[in-house]
């Protein structure tokens, strides 16, 4: 006797539906597919049997390079889409350094792919606050959203697309200052300047606001398991009088988390960028063994379990 699988009741199906669809719209899906399928494409010719790996030579190992470079900025893209103007920049400048790097880009394909997901990926803008829950109830959170707004692609030319990520930040983050956030920041920002830093576990957690007595102030959030300072200055300013920290080092561990208003230095002291909340964001995970020389950032706020200080000094004026 055979027995039939059971089909799926049809309201279960599509309520999987759904959700799928409400999942792809809180995130650039159709960017991050493109680039996926770029940076595959771009792995297909060096991945082919021995014989044709052999006659591409470095042309074949750059394909292999790039193409898994753009397949994990696609996976950024779907699973980190707070970061999606930084990555798909950087799948951009990928996709093109395919043409000359590798074969041709993938004989075109994989270079037109890339560029096509990383300007759908650069121009998608989430959902206005009042449809994000009707998104995570599974509702489509379309239905009242009036025509002609919405996802558009808005930028398909690589010098625009350059040219606007240096102003375009992550979206905004809940508000701080409440009981499950930071605690309340000073009025103004102390700048905080260090010959060296080097992070471990460094991760960009967005954008968000902490509240002050003026009201709340934009920060970006980057978080890491611990940090090295070396040459260490802190500057505050309580009306006229001015009031700083001196450190030969100090060591930041465990559950570090820094607020800050700007932060610039050189990455490995040799690219100096500056990130801001309104600016260039910060790049969503950075490598361990990455250091960065002459930082200086206003800090809102730091939280730490242990701050380990060599040679602290008060210093007024």
């Amino acid at each position: 006797m055979l027995l039939k699988h059971p089909r799926l009741p049809l309201p279960f199906a599509r309520q999987r539906r759904r959700r799928l669809r409400a999942w792809r719209r809180t995130r650039p899906f159709w960017g991050g597919l493109l680039v996926i399928l770029g940076g595959a494409e771009l792995l297909l010719v060096p991945l082919s049997p021995l014989t044709v790996l052999v006659s591409l030579g470095l042309g074949g190992i750059a394909a292999i390079g790039i193409g898994a470079a753009l397949v994990v900025a696609g996976l950024f893209l779907w699973f980190l889409p707070q970061a999606r103007a930084y990555v798909s920049v950087h799948a951009l400048l990928l996709s093109v350094l395919s043409f000359p790097a590798t074969n041709l880009g993938g004989f075109l394909a994989g270079m037109l792919l890339g560029i096509a997901g990383s300007a759908l990926a650069f121009g998608w803008t989430p959902l206005p606050d009042e449809a994000a829950p009707r998104a995570a109830a599974g509702q489509d959170p379309c239905e009242r959203r009036p025509r002609g707004t919405g996802p558009r692609a808005l930028a398909a030319v690589l010098p625009v697309l350059l040219a606007a990520a240096l102003a375009t930040g992550a979206p905004p983050a809940r508000a701080a200052g409440r009981p499950d956030g930071p605690p309340t920041a000073p009025r103004t920002p102390p700048t905080v300047t260090t010959s060296l830093f080097a992070p471990q576990g460094f991760a960009f957690a967005g954008v968000t606001e902490v509240a002050t007595a003026d009201g709340p102030l934009r920060v970006l959030v980057l978080k890491m398991g611990a940090a090295s300072l070396a040459d260490y200055r802190l500057r505050t300013r309580d009306g006229h009088e001015e009031y700083g920290l001196a450190a030969t080092s100090l060591e930041l561990r465990g559950n570090v988390t820094l607020y800050l208003t700007k932060f610039s230095g050189c990455i490995e002291g040799l690219v100096c960028v500056t990130f801001s909340p309104d600016g260039l964001p910060a790049p969503p995970v950075i490598p361990p063994f990455v250091f960065m020389t002459r930082v200086s950032a206003e800090q809102a706020l730091v939280t730490s379990d242990l701050i380990v200080t060599d040679g602290l000094r008060l210093e007024a004026s």
